[in-house]
This record gives structure tokens, C-alpha cells and sequence, in this order.
């Protein structure tokens, strides 16, 4: 039975303190009740002696300290899972926003999952199409991998995101294929574009979607992606199913990390944010993976914005140590009017070998990649060269290299918003692209692949 108290002493933003309790425990699952009847909630995030300090899910408005009751329910936040679950809307505290029926739940689960053991993690190493050349072709997303991507104010990750959460797929074998997408401190606005853009397309049907907006509290924020997590974990190693997890925007859930820190009054880290920030954000990352022995498997793509394009910043900065890799976003090709502004030199998928090759994507990948990444770079310096002596400075193999990276651009790391871009198609575009340069420049691509492929291209090329 749960245990009432009327000893609340006092009050402090979305922090309530409690005295005089018996047997609390660290994230256990509180309610409030006001004088009127009205029934709110919150979590215990601190237990010291007799003393609880709970935290408040909803506005602390209207709460009276000598009128409030606290009962304390013996259990952490739970959420309900069933198949049902797929093709749903949720807020942030796991309840339905679509107008469709209650979901009648086969199990609960607490949302604070713990991350997988490293002793029973199984190696990343199955190809995710995403339908982005930027990604499949130089940055691939292998099964159970965490690729983040930084992005920045005003760029259109919103987009990419919900591009990649309808595109993507498991190649070469029929497996089911589900996407938990959760939005975090988003305007409604933005809520909007998601939900219409998932019924448009139809991906809703094998996707959950979590919205917590910017006006919800900041408490909800915090749980949002850990919500997400549990169903995902539900439907990857109960249900057999191969998850991909999109978390967007990670950066508005370390502001509401640190509005909550700064309510407790800890001592502050970089840039005002707790200290256990790093922790914190492990045990959200870390809890994607592959498991012996399971099916399934949870991919997660968490995007990020990096403030003032800072990625010395502590989100992007901690971000990067825990994951592998990261998609980074470029202002300067945004301006350019280039989507998806993927800056393709400062992109990393530190699995993408284990992922790509014979059986996989194709034998050429490796140097294809390779020889495309080497001829941009190389390019972008003719361009440097250009822009500082003037084109009469450029050599004739620096114009070849120069006029490469414009067509990269427009070609390669351009496409639409709508388009969706098979692996095939997006090699078959690199040799088309190399095509053009000297075949003596092709230095890191085997010379039976050279054989193989090239002459196809050369031969397009006269027509």
C-alpha cells in the first residue's frame, strides 16, 4: 500500500522536499494530490535520512505546502508495451496524444534500463541503408552502431531526420524494421511536421513517436528519451525486431539536465552543466546495441545542436567520446542551398569497414570511398588556392580537382528531400564522378576494380 505524507516543508521550482519519510528509494514514482483533488507527479531523486527531494513532473503552480498530500508508490516510472505500441503518438510521460484507444499493456517496464553489458554485446557489422549518399557511401551506418549528428540553429536536421527515419532500411533480407523517434523540447510547429510527415509518407505505421514540447516541463524532458529506449529494447529483444532510435535535439535535453541541477543547487561544471553530465549521457547511448544471442538489435541516430557551431561544446564534445563517429553539418554548403549540408571531411562513422564490402554493399566500396574522400579534399585546397590567388595560380590537374568538388557537391552530397538513394546508386555515382578525373590520378582504387568498373563510366562519358 503506499505511503501518504502531509509533511512536505518545502518548495522550489520543479524540486519538492518531503521530511519525516520512511523507505523511499532513488527513482521511485511519486503523487501529489492538491487540496482540490487534483492528482500530479514527480520521482524521488534524492534520499538522505528521513528527507526525500522529489521532483516535480508537472508546474509547481498551485501547490500549497500545508494542504499538499505525497504518496510515495513503492515503484519507478513505468511505461506499458505491446505490439500495439507501433504506429503511435506518445507525450513525454509515455501517454497517447493521437486520440487512438489506451494501450493495454503485456508487460510494464521501468524506463531507467541499464546499458548492455560490454561482455554480452555482439560486433556491429550489417549495413543500415539510410537512402543519403552522404551517410551510406562515406559515413555508414552499420546495425547497432551510435551515429550522432551535430548539427546546428536553423539547419535542417528536423528534416534529415525525419527523411532518414522513413527511408530506412535492412538490406538482403526480410526482417522486421521498426523506428522510435523522439522529440525533445521541440515547438509545436516542429511537432506538427514530424506527425504529418510520417502520415504522409506512411512510416508511421512502423514507428513510435514521443513529443515532449518546449513549453512541457523540463523534468518530462528528461524522461522523454529514456521512454523511447524502453519501447525500443521491448521491441528489439522481446519482439525480435531491428530498431533504429532517432533522438532529436539531445542539446535541449542537457538544458533541462542543467535547469534541474541548478534547482538543487550542485556545484556547476563546464558551462554550468552538472557534472555527471558525461554519465548521464552514457547511459542513454550505451543502451543501443547488438546482444548475443538476441535478433534484434537498437541503432540509434541522436541529433544534436551544437551552440554558436561550437564543437568544443560539452554536448558535441561528450557526445563524441561515447559514440562512434558523428554526421557533422556545414552552414557554409546550407548557404549554398545544398540539402542534406553534410560537411563530408569533418564526418566520421568509426564502424563504416565493418559494415561495407563483398555481401554487404559491394567489393569496391572501401576504395571508392577512399579515392572520393581523397579527390574533395583535394579539390577544396584548389579551391583555397583560387580564392586567395586567383584562378591563373591553378594548375591544369588543380582545375580538374577544382571543378570535382563543385560537382561533388551538387551531385553527391545534394539530393532531395523526398529522394531516396540505393547504395547501388550512390557507388555507381562515385565511379561516375571519378570518371572525370586522370585514370593515373585513381591511385586508391585496386587496379581490377579500375577494370571492372571504370571503362562502364568512361564509355557513358563520350556518349
Amino acid at each position: 500500500m503506499a505511503k501518504e505524507y502531509y509533511t512536505v516543508s518545502e518548495i522550489i521550482g520543479p524540486l519538492m522536499l518531503v521530511e519525516n519519510v520512511e523507505g523511499a528509494k532513488y527513482e521511485e514514482l511519486v503523487e501529489i494530490e492538491l487540496a482540490n483533488g487534483e492528482v500530479r507527479n514527480g520521482r524521488v531523486l534524492e534520499v538522505n535520512y528521513d528527507k526525500a527531494l522529489v521532483q516535480l513532473f508537472q508546474e509547481p503552480r498551485g501547490l500549497d505546502v500545508d494542504s499538499v498530500k505525497v504518496r510515495f508508490l513503492g515503484r519507478g516510472v513505468e511505461i506499458g508495451l505491446s505490439p500495439d505500441i507501433l504506429g503511435r503518438v506518445f507525450d513525454g510521460q509515455g501517454k497517447p496524444i493521437d486520440d487512438g484507444p489506451e494501450i493495454i499493456p503485456e508487460i510494464k517496464r521501468d524506463i531507467n534500463g541499464s546499458a548492455i553489458n560490454p561482455y554480452a554485446r555482439d560486433y556491429p557489422a550489417e549495413f543500415i541503408q539510410t537512402g543519403f549518399s552522404t551517410i551510406d557511401g562515406l559515413n555508414t551506418l552499420v546495425r547497432g552502431q551510435k551515429l550522432p549528428i551535430f548539427s546546428g540553429s536553423g539547419l535542417p536536421h528536423n528534416q534529415m531526420a525525419a527523411q532518414i527515419a522513413r527511408q530506412a532500411k535492412v538490406l538482403g533480407k526480410e526482417e522486421r524494421f521498426a523506428v522510435v523517434f523522439a522529440a525533445m523540447g521541440i515547438t509545436f510547429g516542429e511537432a506538427n511536421f514530424f506527425m504529418d510527415d510520417f502520415r504522409r509518407t506512411g512510416a508511421l505505421e512502423r514507428t513510435v513517436l514521443f513529443i515532449n514540447l518546449a513549453d512541457d516541463p523540463a523534468v518530462e524532458r528528461i524522461a522523454t528519451p529514456r521512454m523511447a529506449l524502453t519501447v525500443a529494447e521491448y521491441l528489439a529483444f522481446d519482439m525480435d525486431m531491428h530498431v533504429l532510435v532517432i533522438l532529436t535535439d539531445m542539446t535541449n535535453y542537457c538544458e533541462a539536465l542543467r535547469e534541474v541541477s541548478a534547482a538543487r543547487k550542485e556545484i556547476p561544471g563546464r558551462r554550468g552543466y552538472p557534472g555527471y553530465l558525461y554519465t548521464d549521457l552514457s547511459m542513454i547511448y550505451e543502451r543501443a546495441g547488438r546482444i548475443k544471442g538476441k535478433k534484434g538489435s537498437i541503432t540509434q541516430i541522436p541529433v544534436l545542436t551544437m551552440p554558436e557551431d561550437d564543437k568544443t561544446h560539452p554536448i558535441p564534445d561528450l557526445t563524441g567520446y561515447i559514440t562512434e563517429g558523428q554526421i557533422v553539418f556545414s552552414r557554409s554548403l546550407h548557404r549554398k542551398g545544398i540539402y542534406p549540408p553534410v560537411d563530408v571531411l569533418q564526418s566520421l562513422s568509426r564502424l563504416k569497414d565493418k559494415g561495407i564490402g563483398e555481401g554487404k554493399t559491394r567489393e569496391d566500396h572501401s576504395d571508392i570511398f577512399n579515392q572520393l574522400f581523397a579527390a574533395y579534399a583535394r579539390g577544396l585546397e584548389a579551391r583555397e588556392l583560387q580564392v586567395i590567388l586567383g584562378e591563373a595560380a591553378l594548375s591544369d590537374i588543380d582545375k580538374i580537382y577544382f571543378k570535382f568538388a563543385e560537382e561533388f557537391e551538387n551531385r553527391y552530397i545534394q539530393q532531395g528531400e523526398d529522394e531516396d538513394r540505393s547504395i547501388t546508386f550512390t557507388l555507381d555515382l562515385g565511379w561516375e564522378l571519378l570518371s572525370k578525373i586522370p585514370r593515373m590520378e585513381l591511385k586508391r582504387i585496386r587496379p581490377e576494380y579500375l577494370k571492372k568498373y571504370l571503362p562502364k563510366f568512361l564509355k557513358e562519358e563520350k556518349k
